[in-house]
């Protein structure tokens, strides 16, 4: 079966890389993308374990597509509905791309809705609800020009949204993103881990679920079970799997956050119980020049404002001058992982990045920097 995973621009060739560590085959990194090739059993294992597509799509058909009434007619020949279905269902239909007279992704949407009712009409006599927030099948179509790409979404919202974070920051970074920016440190979960401007704690989070192999997304509802061909032994299997590969007695090194304002670290120490992972990682509601730093070498990561949300530049500038003396200072022989989406303020840090990957965060264009500390 044909897939499509979803990513956080910036990070395909990582998504790409995890998909193959799971099982999926011809994967290939597109724009925000990747695709992939897979039996039921890699999809779901998918669905269960990857950290980073915001998406995971499950190819179901393929057509040309000519306008709104070719559409209309090929969307009722793309799947054997009576089977998919059925009126006691509800579904929803998200849309993509643009194509022939289909330019408004609302309208494409509703003529895609508009098909599969007639079509369950005239079969049964009567119709599925709509239902946008916890539907039986949620649907995607992709446009590209003359190409309709349709898809079965097997999870209603969003796979960044792992549970653990009620309470956030005033600027959040996702989940998925943060395991792709941990990726590309090469954090190993052997030498100490320390955010000086930890916010609610995702970064830590993310790596500390890495290094354990913790399941993210156990206890999330999925709509794999409403698929036609759900093969229940099949996921099962797939879930004793996840849990077998835990591995919460790892021993893991010194993991620190520090957030000086008192109500944000109160909001990371809520995340960390919710993901319980309030052994593993140390939150000090304190401000980062105050921390001891550890003896043993290991990585700094940290995304501090950027001045397009939050703070004014010249606070931030003065922000980023304290920490590259404070790192100069006490870390000497560290890795440094900023995210930056502000050139102007990063230069006040004194010091020069030996590499540079470009990444986007919720619309600012960044870069995830790595230094080495003397």
């Amino acid at each position: 079966m044909r897939g499509i995973a979803v990513l956080p621009s910036g990070l395909e060739e990582e998504g790409a890389q995890e998909l193959e560590s799971f099982g999926a085959k011809c994967v290939k990194p597109l724009k925000r993308s990747a695709y992939f090739e897979g039996d039921l059993a890699c999809f779901y294992r998918l669905y269960l374990q990857a950290r980073l597509p915001f998406r995971l799509l499950r190819e179901v058909s393929r057509f040309k597509c000519n306008g709104p009434q070719s559409l209309y007619k090929e969307v009722q020949r793309a799947l054997d509905w009576e089977k998919w279905l059925h009126p006691s269902m509800s579904f929803r239909v998200d849309v993509s791309g643009i194509g022939k007279g289909l330019t408004h992704t609302h309208f494409t949407a509703l003529q895609v809705k508009n098909a599969l009712i007639d079509f369950q009409k005239q079969l049964w006599g009567y119709r599925s609800n709509i239902n946008i927030d916890q539907p039986d099948i949620c649907l995607h179509l992709h446009l590209n020009y003359d190409l309709a790409i349709l898809s079965l979404d097997g999870s209603a919202e969003s796979l960044h949204r792992r549970g653990y974070r009620a309470a956030m920051g005033n600027a959040p970074l996702k989940e998925n993103l943060a395991a792709g920016l941990i990726r590309l440190t090469n954090w190993n979960g052997l030498v100490p881990l320390i955010d000086p401007l930890c916010g609610s704690g995702t970064l830590l989070i993310e790596a500390v679920n890495h290094a354990l192999d913790m399941p993210t997304r156990l206890g999330k509802s999925f709509l794999v079970n409403k698929w036609a061909d759900f093969d229940s032994n099949l996921w099962n299997t797939e879930k004793e799997l996840v849990k077998r590969g835990d591995r919460k007695n790892f021993k893991l090194p010194l993991i620190i956050g520090c957030e000086q304002d008192i109500r944000i670290a109160n909001q990371a120490q809520d995340n960390l119980k919710a993901a319980r992972l309030q052994n593993f990682i140390n939150i000090k509601p304190i401000s980062f020049s105050s921390l001891i730093v550890p003896k043993e070498k290991g990585i700094f990561v940290c995304n501090p404002p950027y001045g397009k949300r939050l703070g004014s530049n010249e606070k931030l500038e003065d922000l980023y001058k304290d920490l590259g003396c404070f790192l100069k200072e006490n870390a000497s022989g560290w890795q440094l992982w900023l995210l930056s989406g502000n050139s102007n303020l990063t230069r006040f840090l004194g010091m020069k990045s030996k590499k540079r990957i470009a990444i986007n965060n919720g619309g600012i264009e960044c870069r995830w920097l790595n230094y080495a500390i003397n």
